[in-house]
C-alpha cells in the first residue's frame, strides 16, 4: 500500500471522526493517530520507544 492510499484512508477517517464527534472526536483522532504512527514507526525500526522509556528513569 503506497502513501498515497495511507493518506486518502485517514483523510476520509478523519473526516468520518469530525462529522460524528466535532471538535471533540477530531482531537481524539488526531490522538491516537499519532500514538499508532508512533507505535508503527517503532515496529519499522525508524525510532526507538524503548530507549526512550528507559531514559525516564536515570537521573
Amino acid at each position: 500500500m503506497n502513501s498515497t492510499v495511507v493518506g486518502l484512508i485517514a483523510g476520509l477517517l478523519v473526516a468520518i471522526a469530525v462529522i460524528l464527534g466535532g471538535f471533540s472526536g477530531f482531537v481524539f483522532a488526531v490522538l491516537l493517530g499519532g500514538f499508532g504512527m508512533a507505535i508503527g514507526a517503532h515496529r519499522d525500526g525508524h525510532v526507538d520507544l524503548g530507549a526512550l522509556l528507559r531514559s525516564r528513569g536515570r537521573g
